[in-house]
């Protein structure tokens, strides 16, 4: 009865690099110039292809919902933690927890099948050029990002429900700069092991489907571009897919490192480094990684501005 009361009430200790409290201090400053980044680049790309006639294409539709992703996503977890790293109170509520972690849960499963919804977008463009504008309809697009995100917080609903039910024993010392949602779970005073299995088979489901339809899609677009007899085009079919390769890359590299890896390999400080990398880092390079080549977004920057050339 004790072991119930305890795991509804209380606050976590947010421990971070407390340790450390040189990197901490050096790790602060780096995580709000990133942030700061990542709010200005995002909120860019965000009005811009809201604002330009000629950003409203499939592409530019799915960016902005990333755009939108990758805001959200930073924000439920930076403020928090430049409170605690700046600040002598390590603590965060019961509640502030559950719904961070639910929310982060929640806004990366979206952005992995987002992802693949993507992979189908620059699929279409290259193997089917001609009937692009038909079959990535308006109507298809909202589908593919509807389906990305209710599937994304139907895994989070369905992973928070399993920890909350976990009772806790007065341990609420979470040895990260968030909450996390595995380290929640390991607080537990029972045994885990089922409930993790379950975990885990949910995220080889959200992970491995997306991550089976992008190498689908680039393989047949790998085909597609050695049956290109023009260099030209061939060109053109890399500059198409090159930025979504390198989020893709940034993002489920360091993601299915941190969470598919075997138990017994988890290390809580190469945790802490790669959840840096793909929460803080990944946000801020999306919109550097598809704009600083991209000529549709200088361009409608210059309108925007009143500078475009006649």
């Amino acid at each position: 009865m004790e072991t119930a009361n305890e795991s509804t009430g209380g606050d976590f200790i947010l421990v971070g690099f407390s340790e450390r409290p040189k990197l901490e201090l050096i790790l602060s400053l780096f995580v709000l110039m990133f942030y700061t980044i990542t709010l200005v680049g995002n909120v860019a790309i965000i009005l811009l292809s809201i604002l330009d006639a000629g950003l409203h294409t499939p592409m530019y539709f799915f960016l902005r919902n990333l755009s939108v992703l990758d805001l959200c996503f930073t924000t439920s977890i930076v403020p928090q933690m430049l409170v605690n790293m700046w600040g002598g109170n390590k603590k965060i509520s019961y509640a502030g927890c559950m719904v961070q972690y639910w929310v982060a849960l929640a806004l990366g499963s979206t952005e992995c099948v987002l992802l693949a919804a993507m992979a189908v977008d620059r699929y279409v463009a290259v193997c089917w050029p001609l009937h692009y504008t038909s079959i990535m309809h308006p109507r298809l697009c909202h589908l593919l990002a509807a389906a990305s995100w209710s599937s994304g917080f139907a895994n989070s609903f369905l992973q928070s429900s399993m920890a909350m039910v976990l009772p806790l024993c007065g341990n609420r010392r979470v040895d990260h700069f968030f909450c996390e949602l595995l380290i929640i779970v390991k607080l537990s005073c029972v045994d885990t092991g089922p409930t993790e299995s379950k975990m885990f088979i949910a995220r080889l489901i959200i992970l491995g489907m997306p991550v089976s339809i992008i190498l689908t899609t680039y393989v047949c677009i790998a085909r597609a571009v050695v049956k290109m007899r023009s260099a030209e085009g061939r060109k053109k079919a890399f500059r198409t897919c090159a930025s979504h390769l390198m989020v893709v890359s940034l993002f489920y590299g360091t993601i299915m490192f941190l969470y598919l890896q075997p138990k017994d390999n988890y290390s809580q400080d190469q945790s802490k480094a790669l959840a840096v990398l793909y929460m803080i880092l990944a946000p801020t390079l999306n919109p550097l990684v598809y704009t600083l080549r991209n000529k549709d977004v200088k361009k409608a920057v210059r309108s925007l501005m009143g500078m475009e050339q006649v």
